[in-house]
């Protein structure tokens, strides 16, 4: 049965404008992409008149809990969450429990992804260090083998320069990004929030810029040294972003990430204390807010990254002091996107397909996915003309840790076509 998408409007990262075309599906190809594509037969005709078609999108920084913390999520429901939000591949965080920081964790972690529904799309990285504990290096060749696309100690950075300059000559050696989450620990202390006027006003600690910029700074001119691929996971303000932009300048290879909730949110959301808002790195200044949008913009950040980290409603409801940092991310971004950005001729569709599917892809040294003629017919179909409303009937996360909860949001993601299946159809 081939199945033909009338009428779309196709976006696409080479191009500001949409064209209007029809798309032929058989099997897992694109086998014509054109307008007015009749005499067809044995076909499924799906009107897509005033929608927009683009590419599935791909996450590379998604925490999907297992092992060890499937009380917040599993892979199974990540990849359910993932699906809703149009994203059809992404990149699992090794902070689990216990690590993924060996062969056989990488191994066990591909081999629960491969049983869902995108189980080819999903990857994993792996730790730098024996637990994240930044002393010993992990098994870095042997998780390389086993499938490992990345490395990070994501959620606490490698403190000593040494073990990380070590990590880096052996990602470059073995031809593998390694990714900073990027903070000064004895900077941050016990901060939970920005620091700034409103941490002070609310009696809580915070986590100065610095904190962020100085490690970030550090990372660079290593990862300068050595020859790494280095990736600045979640930056957030706008001296860092800066930073990153010199180091691009001098041929440095160093890409970077943007997270939507660092572009929508800063510290005066959190006026109620509200644990929503709590996130590491924190949400800065409205002006840091005005300066990442800008850079996003202007080519500066190489990909848009949730950081999809789900907790459950017991952790999020202690005191903000107590409660964990996350935010969930992968059925909201796109959605979100689209009514604060795209909506209002903010951000571009082309922007979105670029940085939100097109890069991250290459970051892992993977194809793109774009809407043509003989390629993989891997993508989504959205809405503007209708609403979503993020319920918890609605999410497929096993966690709801977002401040867009039972709110609703202009557009949606209407299917998901996964290498020729439609995943999702409503």
């Amino acid at each position: 049965m081939k199945r033909l998408y009338r009428n779309a409007q196709i976006a696409s990262e080479d191009s500001p404008q949409l064209q209007t075309a029809d798309v032929l599906v058989e099997g897992g190809q694109i086998i014509g992409v054109a307008a007015g594509i009749s005499g067809v037969e044995d076909v499924e005709v799906i009107d897509c008149t005033g929608r927009i078609l683009l590419p599935g999108l791909f996450d590379i920084h998604v925490h999907a809990r297992e092992p060890g913390q499937e009380d917040k999520e599993n892979i199974a429901t990540c990849a359910e969450a993932a699906i809703n939000g149009g994203v059809t591949g992404f990149v699992m965080m090794p902070n689990t429990a216990p690590a993924i920081d060996n062969a056989g964790v990488v191994r066990s972690v591909l081999e629960s992804a491969r049983r869902t529904r995108i189980g080819a799309g999903i990857y994993t990285s792996g730790a730098i260090t024996k637990g994240r504990q930044g002393e010993e290096l992990a098994g870095i060749a042997g998780m390389k083998a086993a499938g490992c696309v990345m490395l990070t100690d994501d959620g606490f950075p490698v403190h000593n320069p040494q073990v990380l300059r070590r990590a880096m000559e052996y990602a470059r050696d073995h031809d593998i990004p390694l990714a900073s989450h990027c903070e000064v620990k004895e900077l941050s202390g016990k901060g939970c929030m920005h620091e700034g006027k409103i941490s002070y006003s609310l009696g809580l600690p915070g986590i100065p810029s610095i904190s962020e910029e100085i490690c970030i700074s550090r990372d660079i001119r290593l990862a300068e040294y050595t020859g790494v691929h280095l990736n600045i996971q979640h930056v957030t303000t706008a001296e860092g972003m800066g930073t990153i932009k010199r180091a691009k300048d001098r041929g440095i290879r160093v890409t970077c990430e943007i997270a939507p909730h660092h572009l929508m949110f800063n510290h005066e959301h959190i006026g109620d204390y509200d644990t929503h808002y709590k996130m590491n790195p924190p949400l800065r200044t409205p002006e840091d807010n005005a300066a990442l949008l800008q850079g996003l913009k202007e080519g500066w950040f190489d990909v848009i990254a949730t950081d999809h980290a789900p907790h459950t409603p017991f952790e999020k409801n202690q005191d903000f002091a107590s409660a964990p940092f996350g935010i969930t991310g992968l059925e909201t971004a796109l959605v979100s996107l689209y009514d604060r950005y795209i909506a209002h001729g903010i951000l571009s569709w082309q922007l979105i397909v670029r940085h939100y599917s097109a890069e991250p892809r290459r970051v892992m040294k993977l194809a793109p996915v774009p809407v043509k003629e003989g390629g993989s017919a891997e993508f989504i179909v959205f809405n503007p003309a209708r609403t979503t409303t993020f319920s918890r009937e609605f999410m497929k996360s096993k966690s709801i840790n977002t401040p867009f909860l039972d709110q609703t949001l202009q557009g949606m993601v209407e299917r998901v076509v996964y290498r020729g299946e439609e995943l999702l159809a409503r």
